[in-house]
């Protein structure tokens, strides 16, 4: 299912606060940790005491720790595909490697007899190696692929690129890693980056819970990493509670109705959560139908102006009692629920897409929260939805 990450910088800030954060991070339920090794500066003896102290406090907060490299630093530490003795001895788990050996270098470095796992740069040659690493027995135990990040605004990955170079990637099953940016006042990261670390220039600004949802929504993302730091514990907690398991579907007091109507929801991995600010006159049980029923699921023959969950209509509290919205339409993003004007779908839960009509059928129970439509377009067919209050 992936897991949650945090980098930071040990050229930037001293270790003692370093280690303070990650024992936040921990707490949060972090389990992995990045670190730039090739920009650190100094002599190789100083680089390599600094990180055995490293990479123990990562380990002592029981976290593991990928350090980013290149070829060129390798060489100058005196390690090669075949031998990264040194890393064993340093304590690191992970090499990332920011260039390449090439196909046949990465294989061996792959094969290293330590156990170190390798990951590879998903945004620049990455694809190019896989037929030849997955042909050559190199399974995901071993091989992690990871996105860079981008200090200067502007020059972040495309939208388009992001997701086509995640569809291709997902074929081979490797987990795979993206970089979020904390939005705390601030923060820093590597070659004095001040305006977050993302991988995706669009989402660089988006709170950092909805930039993790919504790369967790393109094919094959497993990781997320914040790329700044430090986060705070309210962005920490909120990206965690993405990777929390979703509700037991046999629990779902509209579970027993599903079967009946033939549509017996599979227990999911997880709730993809879309963040919704409640109507002022959003009564009780309207609440109830939008943030505790579940599970909420689009089947998939929806028109392109809704996306539609049966699951409220199927079990019923109480009447949804008809109440005035202002307006001739309702917009793209508003979250309307039918009431009792149209009884054999009261209590069906709708997110307006394309605006339509408000013909008195359907009361406003809210409205997605700004840029959350962007998370809205990539949910797929039967795909669990947990709507939270934002």
């Amino acid at each position: 299912m992936g897991s949650l990450g945090v980098s930071v910088y040990p050229d930037l800030r001293p270790l003692d606060e370093i280690a303070d954060y990650l024992q936040r991070a921990a707490q949060a339920g972090c389990k992995r940790v990045f670190s730039s090794m090739f920009s650190v500066e100094g002599t190789n003896e100083e680089i390599i005491d600094y990180f055995v102290r490293f990479n123990k406090a990562v380990h002592d907060c029981g976290m593991e720790v990928a350090l980013d490299v290149n070829t060129v630093f390798l060489a100058r530490l005196g390690c090669a595909p075949d031998n990264v003795d040194l890393f064993a001895e340093i304590g690191c788990d992970t090499i990332r490697m920011d260039g390449s050996f090439g196909q046949e270098g990465d294989l061996v470095l792959c094969r290293n007899p330590h156990g170190i796992k390798v990951e590879l740069n998903a945004s620049a040659g990455a694809l190019k190696e896989l037929d030849y690493l997955a042909s050559n027995g190199v399974g995901p135990d071993v091989l992690s692929l990871g996105h860079n990040f981008y200090p200067q605004r502007w020059t972040g990955l495309k939208w388009s690129t992001f997701v086509e170079t995640n569809t291709k990637l997902a074929a081979y099953g490797y987990p795979l890693e993206a970089f979020v940016s904390s939005q705390a006042l601030g923060t820093h990261g590597v070659w004095d980056a001040r305006e977050g670390l993302p991988t995706v220039e669009r989402l660089r600004d988006y709170p950092a819970d909805l930039q993790a949802r919504i790369m967790l929504a393109t094919p094959g993302v497993t990781n997320i990493t914040f790329g700044n730091a430090y986060a705070t514990d309210e962005e920490l907690a909120a990206v965690a509670a993405v990777y929390e398991p979703a509700r037991r579907v046999e629990d779902s007091p509209a579970y027993e109705a599903l079967c009946s109507w033939g549509i017996a929801p599979a227990q999911p991995e997880r709730e993809i959560m879309l963040k919704v600010v409640p109507d002022p006159d959003i009564t009780d049980e309207e609440r109830y139908m939008l943030f505790e029923m579940y599970p909420q699921a689009d089947y998939g023959d929806s028109s392109e102006w809704i996306w539609r969950s049966r699951s409220g209509r199927l079990f019923q509290r109480a009447d949804i009692v008809p109440r005035p919205v202002e307006g001739e339409t309702f917009a793209a993003g508003d979250v309307v629920m039918v009431n009792a004007n149209y009884r054999h779908y009261m209590g069906e839960l709708q997110v307006v897409r394309i605006p339509i009509a408000n013909d008195g059928q359907r009361n406003r129970v809210g409205r997605l929260a700004p840029h959350e439509e962007d998370l809205l377009a990539l949910i797929g067919d039967g795909e669990s939805v947990r709507f939270v209050e934002a």
